[in-house]
């Protein structure tokens, strides 16, 4: 079996040599003058449009045709959010058992943001980010606060020099309830803004379930 990956990516003259060794079963050797036969059965992946490649005149016609016998579509992983969980799972074993250490957890939190991400780049970003975490994170648990900036997903409060950004100062005379739900019904307010206002999208970035968020918007009264 021969995997040929990211053929969309290939070059005219190569896709002649390519069609002529699944048309003939036959091939030479770069700088060779042997012909060599075959008899392999190949499968093939890419993540660009062949039929409108082909249509541009970027992708022989003939060759797609030959290799288009069983399509099989794999969806996005931002369609798949629910696979993300047993993914991140999977990446962080793997990686422990490559570097002789225990695989992290991830919070309730974290694994939120990271099913909710669009992940533009698929399981290669996830598992590059997987393997960063792994490495720079210290604790046992990649919490919130350890997850890169992850485009249209910035929900995390801002800070600057002086401190935590939004929250009271301690001389306002406010106790430490009303200083956490101060903190937590304008984080909820960020999480709603960001997911425009889907309530159940919020509830995962969040790490929650949904009729508790529904609890806190009433509690705080953020109902639009």
């Amino acid at each position: 079996t021969l995997f040929l990956d990211e053929i969309g990516d290939m070059s005219l003259s190569v896709q002649a040599k390519v069609l002529r060794a699944l048309e003939q079963g036959e091939f030479e050797r770069v700088g060779g003058s042997e012909t060599i036969k075959v008899d392999v059965r190949v499968l093939a992946a890419t993540n660009k449009d062949l039929e409108s490649q082909v249509s541009k005149g970027e992708f022989r016609e003939d060759l797609f045709f030959r290799l288009n016998v069983v399509p099989i579509t794999a969806p996005p992983l931002r369609d798949r959010g629910d696979d993300v969980p047993l993914l991140v799972t999977h990446f962080l074993k793997l990686y422990a058992e490559s570097n002789d250490f225990r695989p992290k957890a991830v919070s309730p939190g974290a694994m939120g943001i990271l099913k909710s991400y669009t992940w533009p780049g698929n399981i290669r970003e996830l598992k590059n980010l997987v393997e960063r975490l792994s490495i720079m994170v210290q604790g046992d648990t990649i919490e919130l606060g350890d997850l890169p900036p992850l485009e249209g997903l910035d929900i995390l409060p801002k800070s600057d020099s002086s401190g935590p950004a939004n929250l009271p100062k301690i001389s306002s005379g406010m106790t430490l309830r009303e200083v956490r739900e101060h903190a937590e019904q304008g984080y909820i307010t960020q999480a709603l803004e960001t997911c425009k206002g889907n309530v159940t999208q919020a509830a995962k970035t969040l790490g929650i379930e949904r009729t508790n968020l529904h609890k806190k918007i009433k509690y705080y009264e953020l109902e639009r």
